[in-house]
């Protein structure tokens, strides 16, 4: 199993998955998504983004490293009765099994960005998508005040440095960075946008309840907790994150949790 996979396999995705509902229709409905169109949903998990792809009539495959959330978007999708989806388990550095040239529309909304080797990914997504075709990705923005940017830089202070060589998903987020990556895989600077958009988390629990997700079921948060707590420094991390998730709530019941987090989003013609 490569970090990557274990990473995302550690926690329970779903768990979050199901705060970001809302969000996640409204952005696929955006998309321009009419019956008949393939679509390729890359780091699926449940299908966040996949599933109200297929509801609008599109014939979707989902495909995640994390296989329990492979097994979580095919359930989801039989108990819905949604038909014309399917997952499956796949690295975005490669799609092997996946022909050239397949899918009107390759989505990937906070999933390809984690991949390592990104130049690979963004090959990947490049060789698959037919020409005419779009590529949609939603990237986590480096260093922004919302949410998740601000969780990950959290929990980044209290893990050990990377190993050498790494590179951090964040720059996803960079539009210089994406730029180099998708002209290197022969798309014209001309052909990639960009875009500020914003999901939205909601709950019907406090902050600080709402946190308690992150800490046992989101790979990044739950690394930080054993770190911390391998140095006594858990508490620490823990007040930190719930001034971040209380300062951040704008539901006006204090008992709720809705809190926005922004990213980029990214649109490459093919």
């Amino acid at each position: 199993m490569n970090a990557n996979q274990a990473l995302w396999e550690k926690g329970d995705f779903t768990q979050l998955a199901r705060t970001m509902r809302q969000s996640g229709e409204k952005f696929v409905a955006g998309l321009g998504i009419t019956k008949g169109m393939k679509v390729l949903d890359l780091g699926c998990g449940d299908g966040t983004t996949a599933i109200p792809a297929a509801k609008l009539g599109a014939e979707v495959l989902g495909v995640d490293i994390a296989r329990n959330l492979v097994e979580a978007g095919t359930k989801r999708a039989a108990d819905e009765n949604i038909t014309g989806i399917k997952f499956q388990y796949g690295d975005a550095i490669q799609l092997d099994g996946i022909d050239d040239k397949q899918f009107d529309l390759v989505v990937s909304v906070f999933g390809a960005m984690f991949a390592p080797q990104p130049y690979d990914v963004a090959r990947s997504m490049v060789r698959v998508t037919k020409p005419g075709g779009r590529i949609i990705m939603g990237n986590w923005i480096p260093g922004d005040p919302t949410l998740v940017a601000q969780v990950l830089k959290t929990s980044s202070a209290f893990t050990p440095p990377p190993p050498e060589g790494f590179i951090s998903p964040m720059l996803w987020g960079t539009e210089p960075e994406v730029i180099n990556r998708f002209t290197a895989a022969g798309i014209k600077k001309e052909n990639i946008s960009f875009e500020k958009v914003t999901f939205t988390f909601i709950a019907d629990e406090s902050p600080v309840i709402y946190l308690q997700r992150f800490i046992n079921y989101y790979g990044p948060t739950m690394n930080a907790f054993d770190a911390a707590d391998k140095n006594g420094k858990r508490a620490e991390l823990q007040e930190q994150l719930e001034a971040l998730f209380t300062a951040q709530n704008t539901a006006a019941d204090p008992g709720k949790t809705n809190i926005d987090a922004s990213f980029l989003k990214v649109t490459v013609q093919i």
